[in-house]
């Protein structure tokens, strides 16, 4: 066997010379075909506005032949470098190539793709380039998704169906680079799920606050777009106060459900260290109960333990009760679902993953490219 294994080594260096010199020839010929067929039709382009041919004459052209020009063009194929005829008055590029347009829509696509999955501006330039041999800087895609702000202005304003069954409304933050310094920008968004497991993020803005005229302002525009709620079955937050009477004011029919992951952190945050896991485990036995009674019958059996020892905490906790149980009204199986705001945190996970290369976001409005 060891005999054997020189051989075997020296097979795959041959197999994987003869695979990439095949690849490479065959790249290399279609390229050069392309260039030549597009660099024909810009000539038969020319000659077909001047009327004659080359070494032909003609009394009635107003116009006369100016030699070629190179124009590069990116490609999936790589970079081609069309000759370009021309005449002294015009040129001619072969039809499909824009006059400023540089590269074609699917390395377009690529740049913005690979921006928005998580590579740096410096990263796609690279990358970009093993595909197409041409660099790519980081300006150049920088300037590229600044393409997408028309798309996030359209998003903004979309009209909504008025058919989701549960909204998830949370307040985020992300870190900017202002001239200033480091800043966060504050979001509050709104995320809707269908009937039928369908989900979307449906509106987000940036705020000063979670106060209540901020949230009334994004509910207002969502009743706007066409989300009225005839269909609205539960509406889940994080407890924010003024979310709650922004709540009362648009959708004050719809039932309301509080976030366990928010209430908990609440509770041991008022609490000694020491008593954090009892603690938890008493109030998880609250919200993983099989039904509102049992649920009901756990937060007594909490208030009898803690109340000694922390009497505000569990005042709390039985005062916002109606709203910390408002999901076993919904199916079962969704329960574990709608009682925290967790699907937004899973969405703004990716975000924070896709912001991580670039430290923080350049300005503001690259903060609504990256949700969009």
């Amino acid at each position: 066997m060891m005999t054997l294994a020189p051989w075997t080594e020296q097979w795959q260096h041959f197999t994987s010379d003869v695979r990439e010199q095949f690849w490479g020839d065959l790249t290399q010929h279609t390229r050069q075909s392309w260039q030549d067929f597009l660099s024909r039709m810009s000539v038969e382009a020319r000659d077909r506005y001047l009327g004659v041919r080359e070494y032909e004459r003609s009394p009635e052209r107003t116009d006369a032949r100016n030699g070629f020009y190179e124009r590069e063009f990116v490609t999936r194929l790589g970079t081609l470098r069309v000759r370009v005829a021309r005449t002294r008055q015009r040129a001619f590029l072969p039809a499909g190539l824009g006059r400023l347009e540089r590269r074609t829509a699917e390395v377009l696509v690529l740049i913005r793709e690979a921006f928005l999955r998580g590579l740096s501006t410096r990263a796609v330039g690279r990358v970009v380039a093993l595909i197409t041999a041409e660099p790519v800087s980081a300006q150049t895609v920088s300037r590229l998704t600044r393409d997408l702000d028309q798309a996030v202005a359209q998003f903004h304003q979309a009209p909504l169906a008025d058919d989701w069954r549960y909204l998830f409304l949370d307040g985020v933050s992300l870190r900017v680079r202002r001239p200033s310094g480091r800043k966060r920008v504050h979001l509050l968004v709104v995320y809707g799920v269908r009937a039928d497991g369908t989900r979307q993020l449906l509106a987000f803005t940036r705020s000063t606050g979670e106060s209540q005229a901020a949230w009334e302002g994004l509910l207002h525009d969502l009743y706007r777009r066409g989300l009225e709620g005839r269909q609205l079955q539960l509406i889940v937050t994080d407890g924010c106060a003024g979310l709650a009477a922004a709540l009362q004011t648009v959708y004050p029919r719809v039932a309301h459900q509080r976030c366990w992951v928010h209430k908990l952190r609440n509770l041991l945050s008022g609490a000694r260290r020491r008593d954090h896991a009892a603690m938890k485990a008493d109030a998880q036995a609250i919200y993983q109960a099989a039904s509102r009674a049992e649920a009901e019958h756990a937060a007594r059996t909490f208030g009898h333990r803690w109340r000694g020892a922390y009497p505000v905490l569990v005042t709390r906790l039985l005062r916002d009760l109606p709203d910390l149980l408002a999901f076993f009204q919904c199916p079962r199986g969704l329960w574990r679902t709608l009682r925290t705001t967790n699907v937004i945190e899973r969405c703004f996970v990716e975000v924070r993953r896709r912001t991580r290369p670039m430290v923080c976001f350049v300005n503001v409005p690259s903060v609504e490219r990256i949700i969009y």
